[in-house]
């Protein structure tokens, strides 16, 4: 009994080659005009170094710190990535805090992101007045007619 006709033969052969040609190298980028796209981080991102030692315990620019629940960390081609896979592996990264204090968002830069300046002081989520008061002064508007 013969299972093989020459239809099946034909079908077999066209996804063949589809694979083939599928798994060619694009020709119209190469390797030196490639420049990784740069992402967009919250305002409140802060830069640092962060290394990961055992799970969920990291440092950050050298000093002891803590994932949180549910972090979620993103590789240079914004990837999830889990915190074990980057054990002891010093990684610039941008990363946001939780309410905690915990580090809850986490993104290893690539080579074009490590280059645009980002502070790295603390952050505020909320702007109580304008950026021309002084300190401890309180701004009000009036409407004098």
């Amino acid at each position: 009994m013969n299972r093989c006709t020459p239809q099946r033969l034909s079908l077999v052969f066209v996804l063949a080659a589809s694979a083939m040609l599928a798994t060619l190298p694009a020709g119209a980028q190469t390797a030196t005009e490639f420049k990784p796209a740069v992402r967009t981080f919250p305002a409140a991102a802060l830069r640092g170094e962060m290394v990961v030692t055992a799970p969920p315990a990291i440092t950050l620019d050298g000093k002891a710190d803590r994932l949180s629940v549910g972090s979620r960390i993103r590789d240079a081609d914004n990837r999830l990535v889990l915190s074990g896979a980057l054990v002891n592996q010093k990684l610039p990264v941008n990363y946001l805090r939780e309410g905690a204090g915990n580090v809850h968002e986490v993104w290893i830069l690539n080579s074009e992101e490590i280059k645009l300046k980002r502070p790295n002081s603390k952050a505020s989520w909320f702007s109580f007045g304008s950026s021309t008061d002084a300190p401890g002064t309180i701004s009000a508007t009036t409407n004098a007619q």
